[in-house]
This record gives C-alpha cells, structure tokens and sequence, in this order.
C-alpha cells in the first residue's frame, strides 16, 4: 500500500500502519501539490519507508507554463538531494496527449529515483497510447483510476491496462479507494500496489472559538489525517481477499 500522505504526521501514521511508501503530497482538495521543502527533509531524516514527493505547482490541469516547469525541475533537483526513493509527476499538452519532451527531461533530471506517472493519465484522450508512452518514457509505474473519477467506475478500465501492460510497468489503483472495493480491486484488476489516502477527521482541541468566525462554528478548525486503522483494515483486506 502506499499512502498518499498530506503531512509529515499523516507520513508517520502511514509508516507505522504498514505502507512501503508515501506519497508525499500538500493542499490534496487540490489534488495534490509540491510540499514544502522542510516536509520532504523531516520525511527523509525520520521515515524508514520510501518517500515519492508529489511534483505540482498548482492545482487545476497538467499543461504547464514555462515557469511552472522550471519550478517541478527545481523541485526534483532538492528531492534527488534529500535522497527520496522517487518522485510523482505527469504532464499533458493540450490535445490530450503525454508531453514526451518535457517528462523525459523530468525524467532525465531524477536520475536514479524512480518516476511514478500520476493521474493526469487519467485526463488524456487515449489511456492506452498514453501508456505506451510513460512506458517508453520508462515511468515505475501508473497511478490510475482507469479514466474515471473513481477506481469503482473505472475497475474493468484498469483490468484491461493491467493485461495490456503485460508487466512492462504497475498499474497502480488510486482514487476512492476504500474498504468497501478493496477486494473487488484485487480480484478484478490483479493489484500488485495500490494507492489511497486513508484520511479521518481529526477534531479540533481548541476550547476556544471566535463567534464572529464560520457562523461560531468550529467544524473549520478540524483537519485530515491518515487513519491508522483503517491503513491496517486495508492492507488486510487487500492481501486477504475472501
């Protein structure tokens, strides 16, 4: 299981319920952005699991700027320094397609560590041709949901990458991953690795609230973190399928 974790702390309970590896990830309502420098250190200095920081400047689509660009080379220069096992990334051109050029020089840049291709496969036009490309790219791995905003409505999508990838590279299930279709991912896309978030509701320990903030409310003040147990439910189900 590798958990994408939105904090060092989430990093730290997805260690110690079991994961091989993080994804390291900050501003996940956004999908998923670049954490911080400091994050990526304290993640490599204390965790004894892999750590793949999220390669991102932004929230919204995977065409990138010029200096968007620049910055996710930048940022996997500090990762390749800090010594992180791999990094995660994926960028599009506007038709659709996996923007060859710039990935490979991505990839290029991360020498050693290993590249996971994130789900912006699953915002181009052809999931099969992209493939062919990350693979040819010589991408670890996909993370995919088979198209789809979640791996329920993409399930027989990502059965069919499994068997056309034939072992050249893991598809990787993510997005919606839960207790309730572990199993069926198992059985129906035969998962080697899969990805999920894992997150509950942490309340706030706050005794005081300011009325004037949220209609007095303090639902706003609460935040998400991964959930031990459900780490561990996970992990079980996923390597005991009934």
């Amino acid at each position: 299981m590798e958990v994408c974790a939105n904090s060092l702390r989430s990093a730290l309970v997805a260690q110690e319920g079991g994961a091989i590896r993080v994804e390291l990830c900050d501003n996940l309502h956004e999908g998923g952005t670049t954490p911080s420098y400091a994050q990526i250190a304290m993640a490599k200095k204390i965790l004894d699991i892999d750590v793949f920081p999220i390669i991102r400047p932004r929230g919204g689509d995977f065409l990138y700027t010029d200096l968007e660009f620049e910055l996710m080379k930048e940022d996997i220069k500090i990762c390749k320094q800090l010594k992180c096992e791999g990094v995660v990334f994926g960028i599009l051109k506007a038709d659709g397609t996996v923007d060859e050029e710039r990935c490979a020089e991505l990839i290029a840049l991360a020498g050693d560590m290993e590249v996971t291709f994130h789900r912006a496969f699953d915002r181009t036009r052809d999931l099969f041709e992209a493939m062919e490309t990350i693979i040819k790219l010589g991408c670890t791995r996909i993370l995919t949901s088979g198209g789809h905003p979640r791996v329920d409505e993409g399930v027989f999508d990502i059965e069919d990458l499994v068997i056309a990838a034939n072992d050249r590279i893991i598809i990787m299930p993510g997005g919606g991953v839960s207790i309730e279709n572990v199993v069926r991912l198992v059985k129906a896309t035969k998962m080697i690795e899969f990805h999920a978030s894992a997150m509950s509701t942490v309340p706030t320990e706050m005794m005081y609230k300011n009325s004037h903030m949220s209609e007095g409310s303090r639902k706003d003040l609460d935040y998400q973190l991964s959930d031990i147990e459900l780490i561990k439910e996970l992990i079980y189900w996923a390597n005991n399928p009934m």
